[in-house]
């Protein structure tokens, strides 16, 4: 499955965020295989993120991710520059944004 998520970088922290992603730890990376997260891009306009994750299930893999030690020490490091994750309707939350359109979807029969 494929989700896409929305956050919102602290107001002067973009060059900071940038950098911490460079690499993210190796030990986070393994965590994303083992729990099912095969790919995570993130894309930036000013302080906004967009992020796409292709993944077996989001649900699963969200829920997961806060026992794992790799992923806590991310979140004290990363959480520092993140203000917050914004929802479909814009508040804040973790849920995934709305599909609007899809052109494969589209091609292959679908909306």
């Amino acid at each position: 499955m494929r989700v896409a998520l929305h956050s919102e970088i602290r107001e002067g922290a973009v060059g900071s965020y940038r950098e911490r992603h460079l690499r993210i730890p190796d030990d986070l990376v393994a965590v994303f295989g083992r729990l099912g997260i095969h790919d995570w891009t993130i894309w930036r306009s000013g302080r906004r993120l967009f992020h796409l994750v292709e993944c077996d299930d989001w649900d699963a893999a969200y829920a997961a991710l806060p026992q794992e030690p790799a992923d806590q020490a991310w979140q004290r490091d990363i959480g520092r520059f993140v203000e917050l994750f914004r929802d479909a309707d814009g508040a804040a939350g973790t849920g995934p944004l709305e599909q609007v359109w899809d052109l494969a979807a589209q091609r292959d029969g679908g909306r």
